[in-house]
């Protein structure tokens, strides 16, 4: 027999008689409750003998359900003890033969012994009766049912008011949680534990928990689909509007045939070759693309971003032959020295050749300006067989330069490295990242760019870099960054980790003229049309140029000069001279004018309160005079030439020990009384600082108030302390190369500098003594005469 739906009665009082036996039918599927209307269908001929005999007797049966309702007509094994007695109000004969039923729940029941199972089940049944005594705590219980009843119905679509107010019509709290139980989305099993609940505080607990749960699911419900509108009302708005004009523009055949443009970039989309992530996100947009109107101001957003996603090499590199000994090759072809890097750059080759998955290495190449950074990198490209791209970070102050605009911005695109990606045109080339040290950095309101670029330049991230505009993973990892950079001290330590420093020092005159006669004249001489007996330059002729006419590290305006010659040459050529002379010795001034720079260490340190420092600049090292005079006054020291704090510091500390070790030096420790003394760095104009110039102010102070002239050729460097102790310093390599470059012959550096010494190619120190200071007095006495 099938249940149909319920309908609620009203309370039984008085009910008829229960007879001793009963015929007994099948639920399929539900429990039905005492005071309960419901509808029932039954099919099988033999429970329609069973309702037959029922309505010719008392209109009684017991309704039991079956323990499975798959089972077919199973016996009392099959079936529940505990049922319902109900009464047959009406009864209706369908045309198929089948019985309809109107039945009323009148008690609960418990079968006692079945009394026939063959053809139709009839049982001699038990009258459960309801309790009569009724607690304060049942009542208590029973009102707060009736509250969960009418939230329940507040928030249920489907039951009506009525149901609540039928409920609260009902005087005995079992009939309230049998019909708070009917109105429940129950499972049979626990319809029927409700039906054997015969206690009442049990009941109604079993019931206000069953019917808590289903208003906890109701209000959940109605919360993620208020939240669901919220969100999804104008996107569903839109969604169907779109699809409305699609059915419009097909009827009026302006479907997507007519729009070439829509099928181009499709075909784009199938032919390029992506990841999974960014088809699916070529697919979504163009999906929104053949769903909106071309005047849409988003559609040629749209239609730029799927551009964007088709042009990007995300899986498309060029092929690079690893051939070490060819690299190397090309490398000693395009740089005059640079071992150390060159070595580097082999190394890394040699391991991918071995390994091919392995990451591309992140390389800092410090140093001077004009010493080859940039184009090294051109040279490890074309080593490497990879396409070269060069990004400029100087003066860069916006995150979204290096990880795109966000797509809701006008003019959008995405970030240099993604442009930079397109352009080459394959995800394995080699980026040349210049100036990295003038990166901006800071936390306004455009972003830090120097932390977007940690992301760029770590290997153990940079294989899912997400820029901001294409909002999908790309894998840096098979590019080759190359920083540079003329300092380390403006680089974030977190980004400076991140790279290997591989330092390139200034040249001296050696290399220079070596560079010069091998790659700057030939180019130059290319550059400006000129062919070698045109266009020449004598040995002497560049030393000269290298000497008085540059004062620099490396060899930008070396070569600067050289093509300021050939530009002379080219006139003379361009006016008809079809054998002008070479450059050399004789000519050069003419061409080129005075000598520019002159060696004054001889002239400046020929005197008392003269001596020769060495300093580390941004464009390598130089020389820096320390000039010292005395006059009558009151025991002033005055310094000058914009000097920082920490120099001028250095200065109060190399007067300090002289006047407390006037006696050792022969100078009158009075001195200070009636004298004032004047400290001048020359080259006011320029900004200086640092603690390295202390040994050449004390060396200065004692050669001005003890008459002893310094040596000549005599350059030094170090920190002092007022103990008389000498500090190390930092920049000895480049400082080394200056004094060789500026005529000096000794170098006097702190002791414990001496293993940075040692670690300097004998071509930079060659002609150079070196004199290893652990004390004031160790300096002063190589220092003066």
């Amino acid at each position: 027999m099938e249940q149909s739906d319920l309908v609620i009665n009203e309370e039984i009082v008085g009910g008829p008689s229960i007879p001793e036996e009963l015929p007994v039918v099948r639920l399929l599927d539900g429990v039905l409750f005492p005071g309960m209307l419901a509808p029932l269908t039954v099919t099988n001929p033999l429970d329609i003998e069973l309702i037959d005999e029922a309505l010719n007797d008392n209109r009684m049966i017991a309704l039991v359900a079956q323990e499975d309702p798959e089972a077919d007509r199973p016996g009392p094994e099959g079936l529940y003890e505990a049922g319902l007695v109900a009464l047959i109000q009406k009864m209706i004969q369908l045309p198929n033969g089948d019985r309809r039923l109107l039945v009323r729940g009148l008690t609960r029941m418990r079968v006692i012994e079945w009394t026939r199972l063959e053809p139709g089940l009839r049982a001699r049944v038990e009258e459960i009766e309801e309790p009569e005594e009724i607690s304060d705590a049942v009542r208590a219980r029973k009102k707060a049912l009736l509250d969960l009843m009418r939230r329940l119905v507040e928030i249920s679509p489907h039951l009506p008011e009525e149901v609540y107010v039928q409920a609260l019509n009902l005087d005995h709290p079992g009939s309230v949680a049998d019909m708070a139980a009917s109105i429940l989305d129950l499972e049979v099993e626990e319809r029927q534990e409700i039906l054997e609940t015969i206690e009442l505080d049990e009941r109604l607990r079993l019931v206000m928990r069953l019917i808590t749960r289903e208003v906890e699911q109701h209000e959940l419900t109605q919360r993620m689909q208020e939240s669901a509108r919220d969100e999804l009302g104008e996107a569903q708005k839109e969604y169907f509007l779109r699809r409305q004009l699609k059915a419009i523009q097909e009827e009026l055949g302006e479907g997507e045939e007519d729009r070439p443009d829509l099928v181009e970039l499709r075909e784009k989309v199938e032919e390029a070759v992506m990841t999974e992530e960014a088809r699916e996100a070529a697919d979504r947009e163009l999906e929104r693309l053949e769903n909106m109107n071309p005047a849409a101001s988003e559609y040629n957003v749209t239609r730029t971003y799927v551009e964007w996603l088709t042009e990007v090499p995300w899986l498309e590199g060029s092929e690079t032959e690893l051939d070490i000994v060819e690299a190397q090759k090309i490398l000693d072809e395009d740089h005059y020295d640079l071992e150390d890097v060159k070595e580097r750059i082999i190394e890394y080759l040699a391991v991918r050749k071995l390994r091919e998955e392995l990451k591309g290495p992140i390389l800092c190449f410090v140093g001077p300006p004009g010493v080859g950074k940039t184009s090294l990198g051109r040279s490890i490209a074309r080593a490497t067989g990879r396409e070269f791209h060069r990004i400029s970070l100087g003066g860069v102050r916006d995150e979204a330069e290096i990880r795109g605009h966000r797509r809701t911005y006008v003019g959008a695109l995405p970030g240099r490295i993604i442009q930079g990606l397109r352009r080459v045109g394959v995800n394995n080339p080699v980026f040349m990242l210049d100036e990295i040290d003038k990166l901006g950095s800071g936390a306004g309101f455009r972003g830090d760019p120097s932390s977007a670029m940690l992301e760029v330049l770590d290997p153990e991230q940079n294989d899912s870099f997400s820029d901001h505009y294409l909002e999908v993973p790309f894998d840096l990892s098979r590019v080759i960054f190359i920083t540079t950079a003329n300092v380390l001290e403006t680089i974030p330590p977190a980004l400076l980790d991140r790279m290997e420093v591989i330092r390139l020092p200034g040249y001296t005159q050696k290399e220079k003229l070596k560079i010069a006669k091998t790659y700057l004249v030939p180019r130059q001489r290319e550059e400006h049309g000129l062919t070698s007996e045109q266009f020449n330059i004598s040995e002497a002729a560049l030393a000269e140029i290298i000497d008085g006419y540059t004062r620099e590290s490396g060899v930008r305006n070396l070569e600067r000069q050289i093509g300021a010659l050939a530009r002379k040459i080219a006139r003379r050529v361009s006016e008809g001279e079809e054998n002008p002379p070479n450059v050399s010795m004789r000519n050069l001034e003419n061409l080129l004018g005075p000598r520019l720079h002159y060696s004054e260490v001889a002239e400046r340190t020929g005197q008392p309160g003269v001596a020769c420092g060495l300093a580390w600049t941004q464009s390598g090292g130089d020389i820096l005079f320390i000039e010292a005079t005395k006059m009558p006054g009151k025991n002033t020291l005055t310094l000058t030439g914009q000097l920082g704090d920490v120099m001028k510091e250095s200065g109060q500390a190399a007067l300090s020990w002289v006047r407390s070790h006037a006696t050792e030096l022969g100078i009158d420790p009075e001195f200070y009384e009636n004298t004032e003394i004047h400290l001048h760095v020359p080259a006011g104009a320029v900004p200086k600082d640092g603690p390295s110039a202390g040994v050449a102010m004390v060396t200065a102070i004692a050669s001005l108030l003890s008459g002893r002239t310094v040596r000549p050729n005599v350059g030094m460097t170090g920190e002092i302390t007022l103990r008389g102790k000498v500090l190390p310093i930092g920049g000895v390599k480049e400082k080394v190369v200056a004094a060789k470059a500026a005529g000096l012959d000794t170098v006097i550096l702190p002791a414990r500098n001496q293993a940075q010494v040692e670690e300097i190619s004998k071509e930079h120190t060659e002609g150079l003594t070196f004199v290893y200071a652990d004390t004031i007095s160790d300096v002063l006495d190589a220092a003066l005469d």
